[in-house]
């Protein structure tokens, strides 16, 4: 780490440099004009060509999808950083050299996902006070030789900074940008009932159209769901459901494209619209009449044409924010376990598995592990890892489901996969079964568990359940 950053502290000294003169020529102009200042400009302003350096590191290993690392900066600089200001017509000139400062932060990174740079957010707050040492000259004399006063600044330096960023206080920073949906956790599910389209364009020369509704929410890589295929119909009715997980009502739209099935050439597109999820009221549902457009390019001429409408009810079923039990487990006077809702009565919601890693997987002809993971029928699969015995994936799969799963297991199952058509190209390196009655319980597991039929071989999996 620091050779890394010793190499890039050129590029890193001039673009720090730069923000600096960027976040400070705004504070500097609010001076201006006021007090007989007539500017007050850099004359000098580098950081030196010594890096900060790590002096040591501690991690701490955590359960959750995050990493906490605490480690000991020291910055021996030779900054030299110049101020001038003209007072009066009259130039006084500012000088901070010989910056020394020792740190520790405490710099956690979460949540952890398998996107570049692996982490969305950094917080970063400081375990102790931090050592501040500098040289500050006033019109070429250095007024820290004043008795008192350079213990005084020091201090007032280092009790301010505290204030500010003294652990439990915490500086929060993103880094990936949570539009994509990648970075945020399902908040709830969005109900779609496409009831019918109206006056739709003929597009068939011989015929009518045959139409179809495509529909995908934003920021989401998931395939789009597709409506059944009405043909020869310009007034066609479905009255078909369909669910969708939402991860940001406050930003996600739901796209609706109609096109025209065509047996052998590509589809033609009939026409599209978009429905903000904003517009909707949580548990509350909502028509919605939607004249179909060409594209959602206001400038496009094409939307002038009439295209037909299409019409569609939406709800939005937040999940409980307090995770209360859906369901309870008791015993009776034998022993015998029975289960009972909470609530009185069966609410559905989203399963939520998340494959982290495995340990100590091996196959007898090969070992490129992936994880493939079995519920109600439905399979997924994480990527394959190249010749590893302890993968790790951080794939998080989602299931929805009408009832609670109280009676229902998850099946998970490592298995190793050889590129190319051979014989025995895939082959298995162990599995588990996991009862889901606990999660349902208590609304979360994140467990490590032994792989059956593998001799050492482990895998950590998180599960939650979130009910509407």
């Amino acid at each position: 780490m620091n050779k890394f950053i010793f190499d890039m502290w050129p590029f890193l000294d001039k673009a720090i440099c730069n923000n600096i003169k960027r976040v400070t020529r705004p504070i500097f102009d609010q001076y201006v004009g006021k007090y007989g200042i007539e500017s007050i400009e850099f004359e000098e302003l580098t950081l030196g060509a010594l890096p900060p350096t790590f002096q040591g590191i501690k991690v701490y290993k955590m359960l959750e999808k995050v990493l906490v690392i605490e480690p000991v900066i020291r910055w021996a600089s030779i900054a030299n950083i110049i101020v001038n200001a003209k007072v009066h017509s009259f130039k006084v000139s500012v000088q901070l050299e010989d910056l020394h400062i020792m740190l520790t932060p405490r710099v956690t990174l979460k949540p952890l996902v398998p996107s570049f740079p692996c982490f969305s957010n950094v917080c970063v707050s400081l375990m102790e006070k931090p050592h501040i040492d500098f040289r500050l000259k006033l019109l070429g004399g250095d007024i820290m030789a004043i008795p008192g006063l350079y213990r005084y600044i020091q201090d007032q330096i280092s009790n301010q900074i505290s204030v500010l960023y003294h652990w439990p206080k915490v500086i929060h920073i993103p880094i990936l940008d949570g539009v994509s949906g990648a970075t945020k956790k399902p908040v709830g599910i969005l109900h779609v009932k496409v009831i019918r389209a109206l006056n739709l364009l003929k597009m068939d020369l011989l015929g009518k159209s045959d139409p179809y509704v495509k529909m995908r929410l934003s920021g989401e890589r998931l395939p789009s769901k597709k409506t059944s295929v009405k043909m020869s119909n310009l007034n066609p009715e479905w009255n078909e459901h369909f669910r969708f997980i939402v991860k940001d009502p406050d930003t996600q739209v739901l796209e609706l494209h109609m096109f025209d099935w065509e047996k052998i050439k590509m589809h033609d597109k009939l026409g599209m619209q978009v429905i903000p999820l904003r517009l909707l009221t949580p548990y509350e549902s909502k028509l919605f009449t939607l004249d179909l457009v060409r594209s959602m390019n206001p400038n496009d001429p094409h939307n002038k044409k009439n295209r037909g409408q299409l019409i569609v009810e939406l709800t939005f079923d937040p999940f409980r924010e307090d995770n209360s039990r859906t369901s309870v487990m008791t015993l009776d006077g034998e022993g015998n376990a029975s289960i009972r809702e909470g609530n009185g009565e069966s609410s559905g919601g989203v399963l939520l598995v998340s494959v982290e890693n495995a340990e100590d997987v091996e196959g007898k002809q090969h070992t490129n592990p992936y994880a493939e993971v079995l519920f109600r029928g439905e399979r997924k699969k994480t990527k394959v890892m190249r010749k590893t015995r302890d993968p790790r994936w951080s794939e998080e799969f989602q299931f929805m489901v009408n009832e609670p799963p109280v009676e229902d297991k998850v099946h998970i199952e490592v298995k190793s996969k050889r590129r190319g058509l051979s014989f025995r190209n895939k082959e298995s390196l162990g599995h588990v079964n996991i009862n889901l009655l606990d999660v349902v319980n208590n609304g979360r597991i994140n467990e490590k568990y032994h792989l059956i039929n593998s001799r050492n071989g482990m895998i950590q999996v998180e599960i939650k359940w979130s009910t509407v």
